[in-house]
């Protein structure tokens, strides 16, 4: 991907409080460009709002009616969304279910994401935008789902976070490869990547040897700063001389695809239920 920069876009950064998209932010807005920010912290997304001098949305992924409201909120103030960065995200270590029943991790990463993404992608169109998903090599670990049981995990079964975390982020790139087959006639592209693991506070409120981790100093020794995550969402946000339907690493496709992308079927199946488990909010 080259570096150059096109006219100004308006870019919707979710997950944009702290870490990854955060920096993007700002990497984006000095580059000239209009970045509306979402956040789940209401005093971190108002002090970038103002930082920037854009403004600020705050929602709670792991309420659905807030994604909604959002959304709507959105599509008033934006006719044309140049850029949709899907980048909120979180790996929770104990298991737990949402006002709206699903397992959290499942609706933050996968459930919120795809229907903010639903319920602006006539603002996207509008634009011949693109939709971004920040995603993880968690997922590559994900070989295939069960459609049919996707969102509704075996209560029986011991909750395993670091799976459920990259199951969800595997429904993701499934989302992402299916809009690229529905809507690439329309121009719109999209994309997903791997920002690599970045010393942020992704998981710091967990309850276990994670979110000690991200709270702790050692985060900011091994991993990558925040900045260094968002070079690639800055430069996919910036220009489109990128192949769209694909999983990128380090700025270029990455050599081995997850194995889930290699199953259109699938990508369509998981659509159809995630459909289905949104019913009432994308009527």
């Amino acid at each position: 991907m080259t570096s150059h920069q096109p006219d100004a876009r308006t870019i919707v950064m979710t997950g944009a409080s702290d870490g990854i998209g955060a920096a993007a932010a700002r990497a984006l807005h000095a580059a000239g460009h209009t970045v509306v920010v979402v956040g789940r912290d209401p005093d971190k997304t108002a002090r970038l709002a103002g930082e920037l001098g854009t403004t600020g949305h705050v929602a709670d992924f792991a309420r659905l009616d807030d994604v909604s409201r959002l959304a709507a909120d959105l599509v008033a103030a934006h006719p044309r969304i140049d850029v949709l960065a899907n980048n909120a995200g979180a790996l929770h270590e104990s298991f737990a279910t949402t006002a709206d029943g699903f397992e959290r991790t499942f609706q933050v990463d996968h459930l919120a994401p795809y229907l903010l993404t639903r319920l602006l992608l006539g603002n996207v169109l509008a634009a011949r935008g693109s939709v971004l998903w920040t995603s993880s090599a968690a997922a590559r670990t994900v070989r295939t789902l069960d459609p049919a049981t996707l969102g509704t995990p075996d209560p029986g079964a011991r909750y395993r976070p670091l799976r459920a975390y990259a199951e969800a982020k595997a429904a993701g790139l499934l989302a992402m490869a299916e809009l690229h087959r529905r809507v690439a006639g329309r121009g719109v592209t999209t994309a997903a990547f791997h920002p690599g693991v970045v010393g942020s506070h992704f998981s710091a409120d967990g309850d276990g040897v994670v979110g000690w981790f991200y709270r702790s100093r050692l985060k900011d020794v091994l991993l990558s700063s925040p900045a260094k995550g968002a070079e690639q969402l800055v430069a996919m946000a910036s220009a489109r001389d990128w192949e769209p339907g694909l999983y990128y690493e380090r700025g270029r496709p990455a050599r081995r695809q997850p194995p889930v992308l290699a199953d259109e079927a699938l990508a369509g199946a998981a659509w159809e239920r995630t459909e289905d488990l949104l019913a009432a909010h994308v009527e």
